[in-house]
């Protein structure tokens, strides 16, 4: 059982939000979907929340109005083994949102996601300061992250 679930508030966009991100990830499954009734603050029909599923992580989406928006202050870290599935993840997350530095882009409901390689990791830490600082400048000048290019630094 998965103790801690991310919760995210959206404003109207909870169906059509869990639905993109499960076109984005494998494996990843609709859980349940609550509509509003006739009584409360949605109209009849309408979704207040729903549960998905991305690759085994639970999450959860309200429907709760304009009063929250998202930040990069919060966001979802994507571990990437394979070039082509960083570069898969960078492309359909950004799409229609915004792509920033070092790994990081808005998708277009505001979530912040990192694109990750699990090899950065390994190149920013050990013994040796000199590569990490290498690596490191070289991840500062990206956007979508390179492992080719992290590697090439770490040398």
């Amino acid at each position: 059982m998965q103790k801690i679930t991310p919760f995210l508030w959206f404003d109207g966009k909870a169906e059509e939000a869990m639905n993109f991100y499960l076109s984005v990830f494998k494996n990843s499954k609709a859980v349940s979907v609550t509509r509003h009734g006739d009584a409360g603050p949605g109209s009849k029909g309408s979704v207040m929340s729903a549960i998905f599923e991305l690759d085994g992580v639970e999450f959860y989406a309200l429907n709760g109005g304009p009063m929250f928006t998202f930040t990069p202050a919060i966001s979802f870290f994507v571990k990437c083994e394979t070039q082509p599935e960083i570069d898969e993840y960078w492309e359909k997350l950004s799409e229609g949102g915004a792509k920033n530095r070092c790994g990081w882009l808005q998708d277009k409901f505001g979530v912040s996601w990192q694109i990750v390689p699990t090899v950065l990791g390994e190149l920013l830490q050990g013994k040796d300061a000199d590569k990490s600082k290498r690596v490191m400048q070289a991840m500062l000048q990206m956007d979508k992250l390179d492992i080719s290019a992290l590697k090439k630094a770490a040398e």
